[in-house]
């Protein structure tokens, strides 16, 4: 079981991991820059244009846009996607209670 569980797991896993963490803002935006990239960032998000948000949030490193993008993928139903997402917003809190429930749910597949 276990064996076919780790082939299921490494068959199924995306190449780049479940948390890519090298996401990191670009460091010569100006304060002004990121101010009118995460107002526009915010403008696709109340559009529910949530790929472009998350692009503009990731570039300026924007951690409630980025919390708020995690909260609709766990709306969604992707909680790995939101997982990402609160970890890139330094979001420990709701990283963690998602860490807990795929521990456990992974913990039951063992089983």
């Amino acid at each position: 079981m276990r064996t076919e569980l780790k082939k299921d797991f490494d068959r199924l896993a995306p190449p780049e991991g479940f948390i890519k963490t090298t996401d990191h803002p670009v460091g010569t935006l100006t304060d002004s820059q990121k101010v009118a990239l995460n107002r526009k960032g915010n403008m696709y998000f109340n559009q529910g244009d949530y790929l472009s948000a998350r692009r503009l949030f990731i570039t300026t490193g924007y951690s409630d846009g980025l919390t708020r993008l995690a909260d609709v993928a766990m709306e969604q139903g992707n909680q790995l996607d939101a997982l990402k997402l609160y970890t890139l917003a330094h979001n420990k809190r709701q990283a963690d209670v998602l860490v807990e429930k795929l521990a456990a749910i992974i913990s039951k597949m063992i089983e």
